[in-house]
């Protein structure tokens, strides 16, 4: 089975796993299966639509997955995902 790394900022929504093992045969099925394990990511990665949030990259390998085919990434059992927020700011 695949894994999704859970960045800081939202393990806290996965009682502190940093990691956690899911089923699926593509990065979309990988997610659901993710937010059907921890209910409470559902509202910080998808829109009320939803959509994957903008600002939400997951990453296959070193590969953004919107750069491959999106939520229909296939993905195999040795797998591993990460989860990234954007990161935003500026200059004063």
């Amino acid at each position: 089975m695949a894994t999704i790394r859970i960045p800081t900022p939202l393990r806290a929504y996965t009682n502190g796993e940093v990691e956690i093992t899911v089923s699926g045969d593509t990065v979309g099925a990988a997610l659901q299966d993710l937010t059907r394990q921890h209910e409470q990511l559902r509202q910080h990665l998808y829109s009320d639509k939803g959509e994957l949030r903008a600002f939400v990259n997951v990453f296959l390998g070193s590969d953004d997955m919107r750069h491959l085919s999106g939520e229909d990434t296939p993905i195999q059992a040795s797998s591993r995902l990460r989860i990234v927020p954007s990161v935003a700011g500026g200059f004063r």
